[in-house]
């Protein structure tokens, strides 16, 4: 399937659905608090996205119950709402797509809930570091593997891994289109699709910590490393406007 080339009024609705998405990241961030339930974040989440115009993406999207990813700690990605309480010392990823006029947006976050230890510190910042490093790293005509590439040597050179099996992808008209964007390069790197002007993709490291091998919990959404250690993600979606990689989930 060919990747999609949009068009300025398409960027235009894309551009609307990933700024609901970054004002509901920092609204979240801004107002979680120790005590607060997985599934009391993802009311907000949901209530905020509706309040913008926006529908949550993420809802019923192949049978998800919540808005909002809400992954405590070891759980990396896709974890599902419940009645956890976060406490001081946790680190909570989020991550939620919206979609209003036909459009999606999607990004992810990490954060901290209270004072959190040096080491969960190290661990988000290589996941955030690795995103902007990577969409700082862009240019058209470069082949999406060495993109993976610059992703994995990142990563690695930070000490830690990333997750298998699960990796980034294209948006648009769908919440998940072509390519897939891994976080490390499967086969050879200069070949595959390369990136052009008008391509729209989200790029989300998800860092573990020591195995990089990927196990589901018995909800079968929850997804945490096979070390059992704490794991971290972070996510963007961006335009390739001008030959220049723009952000479209910033608040």
């Amino acid at each position: 399937m060919a990747i999609a080339l949009r068009k300025p009024d398409e960027l235009t609705k894309l551009k609307l659905a990933g700024s609901i998405v970054g004002k509901t990241l920092q609204y979240l961030q801004e107002n979680i608090t120790v005590g607060m339930t997985l599934n009391e974040i993802d009311a907000m989440g949901e209530a905020f996205i509706r309040e913008h115009g926006a529908e949550p993406s993420f809802k019923g999207l192949y049978g998800f119950t919540g808005s909002v990813c809400t992954s405590l700690n070891q759980v990396c990605i896709h974890g599902t709402p419940n009645e956890t309480k976060v406490k001081e010392g946790d680190i909570l990823g989020l991550d939620l797509g919206t979609k209003i006029e036909g459009y999606f947006g999607d990004a992810a976050i990490t954060m901290a809930i209270g004072e959190i230890s040096k080491e969960d510190e190290a661990l988000i910042a290589c996941s955030k570091d690795a995103l902007y490093h990577a969409i700082e790293s862009i240019k058209v005509g470069m082949r999406f593997k060495e993109l993976s590439g610059i992703l994995e040597e990142f990563i690695l050179g930070r000490g830690y891994v990333p997750l298998r099996d699960f990796c980034g992808h294209g948006i648009g008209k769908k919440p998940h289109e072509e390519p897939n964007i891994p976080n490390y390069v499967e086969g050879k790197p200069k070949q595959g699709p390369k990136i052009k002007n008008g391509m729209v993709f989200c790029l989300e490291p998800m860092i573990c910590q020591k195995s990089d091998k990927p196990v589901i919990l018995e909800d079968k959404w929850s997804v945490v490393s096979e070390d059992g250690l704490n794991t971290s993600h972070y996510e963007h979606t961006v335009a390739i406007i001008d030959g220049k990689a723009v952000i479209l989930t910033n608040s």
